[in-house]
């Protein structure tokens, strides 16, 4: 297969684009000069770049697009919601009826507030679970990712890891006084977890986890026994939603794992593709917004200008709509899994060590031969190899990110079929790379 040609029309943008933008990109994704591209349009499962090349797409907007792009419902959702008023501020009915949706379907959910990013709704959870325990510090997971607020942006992918529970700040510009609140543990080590957790108990208002952290799943009952560990210590726990919330499951990770946490964020499918998230819980808690206690030590005011507007809303609703359908996720997952589990099948017929990780609908190749179980075991992992396996991929018509295959419920039998037969090509050039 060749390398996608760019048209001059794609080319010029490209220029135009590393002259106002940093890096030439939006920050989210970073490819090399010949494989950089513009997107002109999505379709489904497919994205054409403005050279006219077609992928089938598992990137999907990093995740928010699981029904495809342009869906038709969604669409005529958005396009009846924008005919009555782009945004007002103030309350509207879309907002209403997708936080009753959110709270029939999410089992930590009594009550829900609205943001515009996973990244504002991780950071309200955690200034929730201050101003309710009236306690400063919060416990996060080495290599979790929860958005980029400055609490987030601790110990995520640290080169030299420290011993626990010291954090390490993963980007320039974080004052140390928020870096010195924040503890940090291993993923899926409950004694480890729970010592942190004890010791720090009369300071730690909040624990926030990546029910699957990145694309490790959590080993049987870690889950639980950090809800029960939380339980014992009076310390609130957070699911953080954001990637897993109607994905795993339609009560998300929650439903999908028996376990309920005090507080979730949520973002991306919520929004259908527009700019949403959500944090929810119980009453007791979110009544920390309520304006009519502003003089207790307990209030937070909480506020944005697109915050629940009609027709993010509307597109949100349209999507859970669709996604509440009988045998929806039976279908997803088993297509999802069909894709996973051939990937496996194809690293383990080749000379190449690796392990598909991850759930059935998001998951990549750790390149190594080491079991992988926690953020200082994926270090263990060639990255090299795996810019080598997305760039083949392109190749052969098909695109993902770095880090992560989202399945959609879009991706089709057919799509499926082609994909494998794409990763069979990619990994045989991880092959030729290793020589």
């Amino acid at each position: 297969m060749t390398m996608p040609q760019h048209s001059s029309v794609e080319n010029d943008l490209l220029a135009r684009a590393r002259k106002v933008l940093p890096q030439g990109s939006l920050g989210n994704v970073h490819l090399p000069d010949e494989y950089d591209f513009v997107v002109s349009r999505g379709l489904g499962s497919k994205i054409w770049d403005s050279s006219g090349n077609e992928y089938i797409d598992y990137l999907l907007g990093s995740g928010p697009m699981i029904l495809g792009h342009a869906h038709p419902l969604v669409n005529k959702a958005s396009m009846d919601a924008l005919k009555e008023g782009t945004t007002f501020f103030t309350q509207n009915r879309y907002a209403i009826e997708l936080a009753e949706e959110i709270v029939k379907a999410v089992p930590c959910a009594e009550q829900v507030r609205f943001t515009t990013s996973g990244s504002e709704a991780t950071f309200q959870a955690l200034r929730i679970a201050r101003a309710k325990s009236g306690k400063d510090k919060v416990l996060k997971f080495e290599g979790g990712y929860h958005g980029i607020n400055d609490y987030a942006s601790i110990s995520v992918t640290p080169d030299n890891p420290l011993p626990f529970p010291v954090p390490k700040k993963s980007i320039a510009g974080i004052p140390q006084a928020v870096v010195d609140t924040v503890l940090i543990a291993p993923f899926n080590d409950i004694e480890t977890t729970v010592s942190v957790i004890e010791e720090h108990a009369k300071d730690l208002a909040a624990v926030i986890v990546e029910p699957v952290q990145r694309l490790l799943e959590p080993r049987d009952g870690f889950l639980h026994a950090l809800s029960d560990a939380c339980k014992r210590n009076g310390v609130i726990l957070i699911f953080d939603e954001v990637v897993t919330g109607f994905r795993l499951a339609y009560g998300g990770a929650q439903e999908f794992y028996g376990v309920t946490p005090d507080l979730a964020t949520l973002g991306k499918v919520v929004g259908g593709g527009m700019p949403l998230a959500a944090v929810a819980g119980s009453a007791e808690l979110m009544s920390v917004y309520d304006s009519t206690i502003a003089s207790s030590e307990e209030y937070v005011h909480q506020g944005g200008t697109l915050n629940g507007n009609p027709l993010a809303c509307a597109a949100g609703l349209a999507s859970l709509k669709e996604l509440n359908k009988p045998s929806v996720y039976e279908t997803y997952h088993s297509r999802g899994r069909k894709l996973k589990q051939g990937l496996q099948k194809i690293l383990d017929a080749s000379g190449v060590s690796g392990f598909v990780s991850g759930s059935d609908v998001f998951f990549d190749i750790f390149f190594t031969d080491q079991p992988i179980f926690d953020y200082r075991s994926t270090l263990s992992s060639d990255k090299r190899l795996n810019g080598v396996f997305d760039r083949a991929l392109m190749h052969h018509g098909v695109f993902k990110n770095a880090g992560k295959v989202y399945v959609g419920t879009c991706h089709t039998e057919d799509d499926v079929n082609v994909t494998l037969e794409a990763f069979t090509y990619a990994i045989s050039a991880v092959e030729n790379a290793l020589g």
